[in-house]
């Protein structure tokens, strides 16, 4: 059999994703941007589970929780930790060339984090995970020869072609995406060549983002509509 990594979960990858580009961060951005990329069609992350798996991140060390004054209002501010950010590259690499033809959903969450590594390893990545599927491939094929179990069913036979066939449409786009990122018609790189619309959320996530550092980090110069940090923490 061909060998692969352990794939991750598909929710602590995809929270310490977003809170590792865009931290500090707080809980509702935090919902709100992964639910812009539906989350909860492709991945299964229930909308309602993100909190608890943000808590549960910040109990393990991989993410540190402020609770800063925001107007009236008082929010969880959210930033990943070094060890944090260790388990993420881990997962990351992990999700990336980790093989499942049955399930897809923490390749699509990595690949859409791979800004945080940039191109070059992202390549690497993508190189060695097209490798491995291909050797997939291949114990495949021949596990839906039709001589390779004489009494399977025709329709469930036809029904691990269809898997296979998916195998080798995700090949034939890996390579497709790899030929792009080296002739230089993509990049993962953060300054990449995209603008958001200026009614996108991360336009005051970023502004958020820049309030929320200089509070955490005890500045002085905010006005009274600025984030405050919580007297009571």
């Amino acid at each position: 059999m061909a060998s692969t990594p352990p794939i991750p979960p598909t929710t602590p990858l995809l929270l310490l994703g977003v809170v590792g580009i865009f931290g500090p961060v707080n809980g509702y951005q935090i919902r709100r941007e992964l639910l812009s990329w539906q989350v909860d069609k492709w991945a299964n992350v229930n909308p309602g589970s993100i909190y608890h798996a943000l808590g549960k991140l910040s109990d393990s060390g991989d993410l540190t929780r402020r609770e800063v004054s925001d107007g009236s209002r008082e929010v969880s501010v959210y930033e990943i930790t070094e060890s944090g950010r260790v388990r993420l590259h881990s997962m990351l690499e992990h999700a990336m060339i980790g093989v499942d033809v049955f399930d897809r959903s923490a390749f699509q969450a990595a690949f859409n984090l791979l800004p945080l590594l940039g191109d070059d390893h992202a390549t690497t990545l993508l190189k060695q995970r097209l490798v491995t599927l291909q050797e997939v491939m291949r114990e495949y094929t021949a596990a839906t020869e039709p001589d390779a179990n004489p009494y399977a069913p025709p329709h469930a036979m036809e029904g691990a072609r269809l898997w296979l066939r998916l195998a080798q449409a995700e090949a034939d786009w890996l390579t497709d995406v790899i030929a792009d990122v080296q002739n230089g018609t993509l990049s993962f790189l953060e300054n990449a060549d995209w603008t958001p619309p200026p009614d996108d959320p991360g336009h005051q996530m970023t502004v958020d983002r820049t309030d929320y550092r200089r509070i955490l980090q005890g500045e002085p110069g905010q006005d009274a509509s600025s984030p405050r940090i919580s007297t009571s923490e």
